[in-house]
């Protein structure tokens, strides 16, 4: 290396990429030097891809490796516990592997556009707009996937739907993937109309935190729900609890007291 590069280097500050070994959400592939980017479809498979990396699904805890185990298993998973315990994350995840390696032929994600003490009326546009911030979620998993430029393609072409709860009564989803997100904010009603959704070849997958809704505790459907279809042998009801957190180690605290 030359004086010069030495100086450059100290001014600016060495990459390190040591700094992200063992990150086990991105997977960095070697560098081809005669062809380039030479990305791998999986670790011991030689067959080629365009991404420069690979997004791997690792549980973080028992319960989240129990929950992907019971949407491996079962068409129809119930996904209950605290905040930060990736329900979402992992069920949007397993949505888009499905969608990927050709197993299922849609997505379709869901969410209750319930007010959490606010009022949308006064935002502007029309009621797609309005509704966009309630759905925002559910796109920041996805983008977390795929890239942007995925996702709008995927949705122009009708392989993935975003739609609020009220937007899916009298449908019948077949070869679909479903994430059914905060389903603690859907009356029994709702749970009812939206669980007889599921048609053939497709896997529903409904969230949420019976703690943490936004309606009159009476009104929630999830709790009533979800300790009926416990005794359904082929339904998978997981029950994931404060251990599972894997945000920030506050989150857990703050939920164990408050």
């Amino acid at each position: 290396m030359t004086k010069r590069a030495q100086k450059r280097q100290l001014r600016e500050g060495a990459f390190d990429a040591g700094q992200f070994a063992g990150d086990d959400k991105i997977r960095r592939l070697p560098l081809d030097r005669d062809r380039g980017w030479s990305p791998l479809a999986h670790h011991n498979s030689n067959d080629e891809r365009e991404q420069g990396y690979l997004k791997t699904i690792k549980a973080k805890s028992p319960g989240q490796e129990e929950l992907i185990k019971a949407i491996d298993a079962k068409n129809l998973v119930m996904a209950l516990g605290p905040a930060g315990t990736g329900k979402t994350y992992l069920a949007i995840a397993k949505a888009v592997e499905a969608l990927e390696s050709g197993s299922v032929g849609r997505i379709v994600l869901s969410r209750p556009a319930v007010e959490a003490g606010e009022s949308i009326g006064y935002l502007p546009g029309d009621a797609e707009d309005k509704l966009a911030p309630y759905l925002r979620p559910l796109y920041d998993a996805l983008s977390d996937r795929l890239s942007m430029k995925r996702v709008r393609a995927l949705m122009a072409e009708g392989a993935i739907e975003i739609a609020p709860v009220g937007f899916m009564r009298g449908r019948t989803l077949n070869n679909a993937f479903v994430v059914i997100d905060e389903a603690q904010n859907c009356t029994y009603v709702q749970l009812k109309m939206l669980l007889t959704r599921l048609g053939w070849h497709s896997t529903m997958v409904v969230t949420g935190d019976p703690n943490q809704s936004d309606l009159i505790p009476e009104l929630s459907g999830l709790g009533p729900v979800a300790a009926k279809l416990e005794a359904v042998g082929n339904i998978a009801v997981v029950r994931l609890a404060d251990r599972d957190i894997v945000r920030h180690p506050l989150v857990a605290e703050m939920l164990g007291v408050l």
